[in-house]
């Protein structure tokens, strides 16, 4: 349950948004005997706007504060729970059902002795909420449940809650500072709690580590990731700063990459070099917790590093952060960040658009660089930077994740680019594509879309959602649209009678709304959109792409057959050579070889 407690100032009514406990305790009853009385507490959060969220506990039984903040992954919570960068945070996960994989064992070890499956050696949240929660787990690297793991990591837990709700809540007011109070320790709610910032903390130093370490790949560590485009020679020396580095970008340069990398503390003075690091090919500054303004050890250093030295540096989240500091240029505190791994990130060198993974509250205000240094990355949804270059020497960074163990990995070719500067090649001419010139977009004016074919109520929402959204993308592009779909219970063939276009069955009645401007009741089948085709002349585009199997199968055999050619229809989207090659597991299997 949610509610807002009667504190003093304005009115806020209460809001009761209990969520169903019918089913929440009773898989507590199969739980393991020392299992039970710690899934049997009740527990409570608790946010300084005075917002009571009611539960129950399947953590440790010990009560914690920190920031709220929430992270809208679906699948990764072993990752982003060990992440360093979230260190002293309550994090709230968005996706309604945890713990059905479990965690898997931190006993297993990779290449370099690192925990396989993990991004630190330990749960660095200070407390966890989830809507349902699931005791019970099943996967092939599963060694226990996920609360067994926080509660023997002493971290709380708590669920039960409306996370879309506490989300919503969170996203209106911002990040906000809260308590996790566990079983007796909740009547310290009627209490005065005092709220503590961990962003006052120096988090970094909690999180670095305090030795420097030395990873190197071993000969009989396998190379078939090695990178191929570099000049091959000696091993390449890379020096990395840790300010809470998770452990897969170690895994990144050094398996795949094949470099010799020295990681060291986020205060280490490179010019003294106690530890007798050998001479440097490139710098790596990692991600890590908290206010950047903090770490001014490590700006001192990466700002002797960008005024002295043309030697390439990378940096990476909070590494992007403080590099961006020492060239001059100032940070701000988020609303709420970016948490999770659908953050969508133009690239200004060619506009292009790519899913990341992030994990920050803090970020960098670009119209504060220097002239030498520009923007890299624009977030697309709330248009803050996501990465900075300098326009001459070879230094650059981005606020994102490349090498997210979650996913998405669409950007690790930045790691590419990095192991080529530090390679000594020059930095790489980057030019928009000629093709979305040479489109001519402006001759297209409608456009045939093919639905998900006949279903059984209840199925495939997801190409109803993404046909839907293609149709509004479309329409507000100007175009006009087409809908084969035999589907009468979907979003995308709903009437509007306050917006009427056409639908035709092959009748004409009122439609309109969001949805096409013609609607077809007809099978999904290659001979039903030849005639759709040949009655509506004048199309001249098709999207086969947003109808799931049936679609891409129609719309292969148009292409094939020369249907679509010999009527001058583009293939608009996804490409037929694309669905062909993904379709057939021999030809996707030889691209992946290449």
């Amino acid at each position: 349950m949610m509610q807002r407690s009667k504190s003093p100032g304005p009115f806020v009514p209460e809001v009761d948004v209990t969520r169903s406990t019918e089913g929440l305790l009773a898989w507590a009853e199969d739980a393991p005997q020392n299992r039970r009385q710690t899934l049997n507490k009740k527990a409570k959060l608790v946010l300084e706007d005075g917002t009571v969220c009611e539960g129950y506990s399947f953590g440790s039984g010990s009560s914690r504060s920190g920031e709220v903040v929430f992270n809208t992954g679906m699948v990764g919570y072993p990752e982003a729970l060990t992440d360093p960068s979230y260190r002293g945070q309550i994090l709230v996960l968005t996706y309604p059902l945890i713990g059905n994989y479990g965690v898997p064992s931190m006993e297993e070890r990779d290449d370099f002795d690192l925990p396989k499956y993990f991004e630190s050696d330990q749960v660095q949240i200070a407390g966890l909420v989830v809507a349902t929660y699931s005791e019970d787990h099943s996967h092939w690297a599963s060694s226990g449940s996920l609360g067994a793991w926080l509660e023997a990591s002493g971290v709380p837990a708590i669920h039960g809650v409306d996370t879309r709700r506490l989300t919503k809540n969170i996203r209106e007011s911002g990040a906000l500072l809260g308590w996790l109070l566990v079983g007796d320790e909740s009547p310290m709610i009627n209490r005065s709690l005092k709220f503590e910032d961990p962003n006052q903390r120096h988090l970094v130093a909690e999180v670095s580590t305090k030795k420097v370490t030395k990873y190197v790949r071993s000969k009989s560590q396998r190379t078939d990731n090695h990178n191929h485009n570099i000049t091959p020679g000696r091993r390449r020396i890379i020096v990395a700063f840790d300010c809470g580095m998770k452990y897969n970008i170690i895994r990144y340069l050094v398996s795949v990459h094949d470099v010799e990398l020295y990681v060291v503390p986020h205060d280490y003075d490179l010019e003294t070099n106690i530890d007798n690091i050998p001479p440097y090919d490139g710098i790596f500054c990692s991600n890590g917790p908290g206010d950047p303004a903090r770490c001014e050890a490590t700006i001192q250093t990466l700002k002797k590093l960008i005024t002295q030295q043309d030697i390439p540096i990378f940096g990476i989240c909070l590494g992007h952060q403080l590099l961006a500091l020492a060239a001059g240029a100032k940070s701000y505190k988020m609303k709420y960040g970016n948490r999770g791994m659908n953050q969508p990130c133009v690239d200004l060198r060619t506009t292009r658009c790519y899913m990341t993974s992030q994990n920050h509250g803090y970020a960098i205000d670009d119209t504060t660089l220097p002239c030498e240094w520009r923007p890299l990355f624009v977030n697309a949804n709330d248009h803050s930077n996501e990465g900075i270059i300098h326009t001459s020497k070879p230094f650059f960074s981005v606020q994102f994740h490349p090498e997210a163990a979650g996913g998405p990995i669409d950007t690790a070719f930045l790691f590419d680019s990095f192991a080529r500067l530090v390679h000594g090649a020059p930095p790489q001419l980057t030019l928009l594509d000629p093709s979305i010139y040479r489109t001519d977009r402006a001759s297209l004016k409608r456009v045939l879309l093919l639905g998900s074919g006949g279903l059984s109520i209840g199925q495939a929402g997801e190409f109803d959602y993404s046909g839907s959204q293609a149709i509004k993308a479309l329409k507000e592009e100007g175009l006009q649209v087409i809908l084969i779909n035999p589907n009468i219970a979907t979003v995308q063939t709903s009437r509007d009678d306050d917006n009427p276009g056409q639908f035709l069955n092959p009748h004409a009645q009122n439609w309109g709304g969001a949805c096409a401007d013609h609607v077809y009741l007809l099978p999904v089948t290659a001979d039903w959109v030849r005639r759709v085709l040949d009655k509506e002349k004048d199309i001249d585009g098709i999207i086969v792409s947003m109808g799931g199997q049936t679609a891409l199968n129609v719309g292969v055999e148009l292409w094939k057959s020369g249907d679509l050619q010999k009527r001058g229809v583009r293939v608009l989207g996804t490409k037929i050579d694309a669905i062909i090659a993904t379709e057939d597991r021999q030809i996707f299997s030889n691209i992946l070889k290449q």
